[in-house]
């Protein structure tokens, strides 16, 4: 069975054609604002996903969200509730500053420059 990969808006389609390429999955995950696709938060262990894909301007809720916007504690919580690795594109040069916006994220996370993302993601799915 052909590992599944969700991914948010934003994503690069070049890495979503060669994760295809390379055998698996890609599924749309909306963020409750844009429709993409799947709304994250019925993401449960029935549907999951072997890893999750995003831009951190998709996961990061501007502070007069309404409730139906994914914030990235939201995604944080599922990933971890599920075991689904987290990848959050963050160009080298502000990932120290992501890093401090997402309050320190958890192992299950990882920061990755926008041209490290196949490898990474590779690595993490094995």
């Amino acid at each position: 069975m052909r590992k599944k990969i969700g991914y948010f808006d934003g994503t690069d389609p070049d890495l979503l054609t060669a994760l295809i390429c390379d055998g698996y999955d890609t599924v749309p995950i909306a963020n409750g604002l844009d429709n993409h696709g799947q709304h994250a938060r019925l993401i449960n262990d029935q549907n999951r996903y072997d890893l999750l894909l995003t831009p951190l301007y998709k996961i990061y809720a501007p502070e007069d969200a309404d409730a139906d916007t994914v914030t990235y504690q939201d995604v944080f919580r599922i990933c971890r509730t599920y075991s689904i690795p987290l990848i959050v594109t963050v160009p080298t040069p502000l990932a120290s500053r992501a890093r401090q916006l997402l309050g320190d994220p958890p192992d299950i996370v990882r920061l990755a420059d926008p041209d490290d993302m196949l490898k990474v993601a590779e690595e993490i799915l094995g």
